[in-house]
């Protein structure tokens, strides 16, 4: 049997992260757990009990309701996807909408948010065979991951995908609102006090503006025999 491994992909929003990751699990038989969904549950959570709007965030009363935030995911067999359940509702299509990308990045930038979900990742991660996707998952939560991959896209290339995801969801908005929304968090994500959203020095770039989900994967798996070869 190969040996299991951790793979940790980060990278800036709306560049693939998490398709890509999906794929690699499916292809090995790894567990998929999406970070930047539990940010974005918590995000969902204090919007819900009025401790965040937009950039407005109540920080004592978010770190004080930490304990009573549970996230897990489920792997929908009908659906083929995974789905994020928030305190056992599924929240996948909740966390999503705009006003959640708004406040995600003031409520995930709270060092005590990151300290509880770094925490329950590791938890999660600890038999290996764990693919995960985020924003500092190769220098903070894995820094001793087996694969640590950087994504990226250009600025037009993202704005694209999330203003198509957004729209096949119902979500009506404009493709420039979109940009605007992607260079504030870009710069919320980089300039952020708690592990701020940076490449790991022994991380491998991959900026895939040009290539299909099918390309991508034929990089990975190189690289991916390579690794399991050389162990």
């Amino acid at each position: 049997m190969e040996k299991k491994l951790i793979i940790a992909i980060d990278g800036r929003s709306s560049c693939g992260k998490s398709s890509f990751a999906i794929e690699i699990a499916r292809k090995l038989d790894y567990l998929y757990l999406d970070s930047g969904a539990m940010y974005r549950a918590v995000a969902l959570f204090c919007i819900r009990k009025g401790f965040a709007s937009g950039e407005r965030v109540e920080r004592e009363s978010v770190i004080r309701s930490l304990p009573e935030i549970d996230i897990h995911f489920s792997y929908n067999h009908s659906e083929e996807h995974y789905e994020t359940f928030l305190n056992s509702e599924n929240v996948e299509w909740d966390i999503r909408t705009v006003e959640v990308t708004r406040a995600v990045s003031s409520v995930s930038a709270i060092p005590e948010v990151r300290d509880r979900m770094v925490e329950l990742q590791r938890k999660i991660g600890f038999f290996k065979g764990i693919v995960i996707d985020g924003r500092d998952i190769g220098t903070v939560v894995f820094p001793d991951a087996d694969i640590k991959i950087f994504m990226t896209a250009t600025e037009d290339i993202r704005a694209g995908r999330r203003h198509k995801e957004l729209m096949e969801k119902g979500i009506k908005t404009d493709i420039e609102e979109v940009k605007r929304g992607i260079r504030k968090r870009d710069k919320a994500d980089e300039t952020r006090e708690a592990s701020p959203l940076k490449m790991a020095d022994d991380a491998i770039l991959l900026d895939n503006s040009n290539m299909t989900i099918e390309e991508q994967m034929e990089w990975f798996m190189e690289i991916y025999r390579r690794v399991v070869s050389g162990m």
